[in-house]
């Protein structure tokens, strides 16, 4: 007879030890939970203190509405909880409802729970330790609760080995608390490490865009803040918020990226993946925003139960949620016309202010004279510099660099275009930088990332109303492809002739091309076919009809712009200005690149302590 094993019901304890397995991971888990607890009681106020990242002691204190003696003593219990008052547990309310974490945490710690409402004489003190309880006291608080966590996993032991050194957990403790402290700019949150605050956020006052924008400042910092456009978009019952940085604004990974649904942090890869699709004609591979984004949908509608620390949440219809992210961000985008991030131009003032301070010696190397419209003119006054080295050989006049000099023309047209948003163009540099003079400072444009972003909007817009228009090749250009590049344009011969170029097989992993869209001009054919094909075959069948579709645009659009090194007169320099300032996301090429800078008067008079 074989012995079949009892089937028993585990102890509550150990039942609490396994829950908190998933509810708490580490430190910043039980803060977390409990700074939630604060925010649904109502708090305004929340500090928190830890002590050996919070191994030793997290202590969280809030001016909330507080627990009556009888809650107090409710709160420990398994599933207990204020926040299901109709046990619905699809229409949620509140940042926590499930009751798992105070039992869960005085599980394997040491806790004392201090509270007091406004109504009660005094406070009362429950304190457990591993999970037993002992007798509630009077004690002393001002309304709100204090709860102290101690000795954290001193109950089980063996999980205190998976935790980071101290710094490491109390680091995952800002984070945790700068998230929750985004989606609340209403409340005040301080966090201190037993050394030093490092957290102090006042409540923030005002409209509720002007309050997160300050809010953002003080976390995401005063660059982002600066550069950051409002999202604010509403499609049936979905409403998202928030702010994204201009795509000129990018970083190596997407770890600026936070979102919330319905007040809640989550990290979701369905919201991270619709971003960077919203962001993918404005940006390179391998670069992301920076974006702070808020989703409010019916509680009934989305599922915040999917996760054991609702990191994650499911909605009812992720199809109208990531279409109106999409569109959202997009909508924002388009909003921003030929912005370009500001903090390109604190970066150049900082290189040249940190890199091209004179000695005293070089200072006298030059005497200047200014000239009208704030040009400068160099003048090499007879003077050698070291060892009888001539200056003509330490430095080449500027003047041999310049390509082109615009004259001046008429007042009127001088006067319109220097009050125009990118200025007038005065030199062409390097032939391929545009200098441009404006009312208060310098423009520097990039002709070839600028005229690029120009091509491919115009191809874009011409491609959606099916108005491409082609010109036929005197002389058709064949083009010797790999095998699969081969293969990839065959597959692709419609979409191409949709944007004008008309390709037919010629032989063994051979193609001619017969037409080109009449936008790109004269370009190198060839090239562009390589890196078309070279495009589709690192792609393949992973990206969308649609993505394929603004990939080859983005080619196109390269090869077909003013390169770099071609002499521009000044008739198409500012042109080239004007279509800028007229059409959208043009202070970024298509792989997310500044194509211009501007430069103040005022920060390039304080590079000569003119100021």
């Amino acid at each position: 007879m074989v012995d079949t094993p009892e089937i028993r019901v585990l102890p509550d304890n150990l039942v609490n030890q396994i829950a908190a397995g998933e509810v708490v991971e580490r430190p910043s888990s039980v803060v977390k939970e409990l700074v939630e607890n604060s925010i649904d009681a109502g708090a305004t106020k929340i500090e928190v203190t830890l002590i050996d990242g919070g191994k030793s002691l997290i202590s969280v204190l809030d001016n909330g509405h507080g627990m009556s003696r009888d809650n107090l003593s409710k709160c420990i219990e398994r599933h207990a909880t204020s926040k299901l008052k109709n046990n619905d547990l699809f229409n949620i309310n509140f940042m926590g409802f499930r009751g798992e974490a105070l039992p869960s945490i005085s599980s394997i710690a040491r806790v004392s729970i201090t509270t007091r409402t406004k109504d009660d004489d005094n406070a009362w003190e429950l304190v457990i330790e591993g999970g037993n309880k002992k007798d509630i006291k009077p004690a002393k608080l001002n309304y709100g609760t204090k709860i102290e966590v101690r000795d954290l996993f001193f109950a089980t032991p063996a999980r205190l080995k998976f935790l980071k050194a101290s710094s490491t957990e109390t680091a995952k403790c800002v984070d945790i608390i700068n998230r929750i402290a985004m989606a609340n700019p209403e409340i005040a949150f301080y966090l201190d490490d037993g050394i030093k605050k490092k957290i102090a956020l006042n409540a923030e006052q005002g409209e509720l865009f002007d309050a997160q924008k300050k809010r953002l400042s003080k976390i995401m910092g005063k660059e982002f803040a600066e550069n950051s456009i409002l999202v604010n978009q509403q499609r049936e019952n979905v409403k998202i918020y928030g702010h994204i940085s201009l795509p000129t604004l990018n970083k190596n990974n997407s770890l600026a990226q936070y979102f919330f649904v319905n007040g809640r942090p989550v990290r979701d890869k369905l919201l991270l993946g619709a971003t960077k699709g919203a962001y993918n004609e404005f940006l390179a591979g391998g670069r992301y925003p920076y974006a702070c984004l808020f989703i409010e949908v019916e509680p009934i509608d989305v599922d915040v139960n999917v996760h054991p620390a609702k990191a994650e949440v499911r909605f009812r219809n992720s199809q109208l949620v990531t279409g109106l992210l999409v569109s959202s961000i997009r909508n924002a985008i388009n909003s921003a016309g030929h912005l370009a991030s500001n903090t390109l131009s604190s970066n150049a003032i900082d290189y040249i202010a940190t890199n091209n301070t004179p000695t005293p010696a070089q200072s006298n190397l030059y005497e200047t004279r200014r000239v009208e419209n704030f040009q400068y003119q160099a003048k090499p006054v007879n003077k050698s510099y070291g060892n009888n080295l001539e200056l003509n050989d330490y430095m080449p006049e500027i003047k041999d660099n310049v390509s082109v000099k615009t004259e001046m023309v008429n007042d009127d047209m001088v006067q319109t275009d220097f009050e125009k948003p990118l200025g007038l163009a005065k030199a062409q540099y390097h032939k391929n930088y545009i200098i441009a003079q404006t009312q208060d400072g310098i423009t520097i444009i990039d002709q070839h990332a600028a005229h690029e972003r120009l091509v491919y909007e115009d191809m874009k817009h011409n491609f959606e109303n099916g108005k491409i228009q082609r010109q036929m090749l005197l002389i058709p250009e064949v083009v010797e492809l790999d095998v699969s590049g081969f293969d990839y344009m065959m597959g692709c011969i419609e979409d191409l002739e949709k944007l004008g170029l008309v390709i037919e097989e010629f032989g063994d992993n051979t193609i001619v091309v017969r037409e080109v869209p009449s936008l790109i001009g004269e370009t190198d054919i060839k090239g562009l076919i390589k890196s078309i094909a070279d495009d589709l075959a690192e792609h393949g069948t992973q990206i969308s009809l649609s993505d394929k579709i603004h990939n080859i645009i983005a080619t196109i659009a390269c090869h077909g712009s003013v390169r770099s090194g071609r002499v521009l007169n000044f008739e198409e320099m500012n042109k080239l200005l004007r279509d800028m300032e007229a059409t959208p996301h043009s202070g970024q090429c298509n792989h997310g690149r500044p194509t211009y800078v501007e430069l103040k008067l005022s920060d390039i008079e304080k590079l000569f302590n003119r100021k």
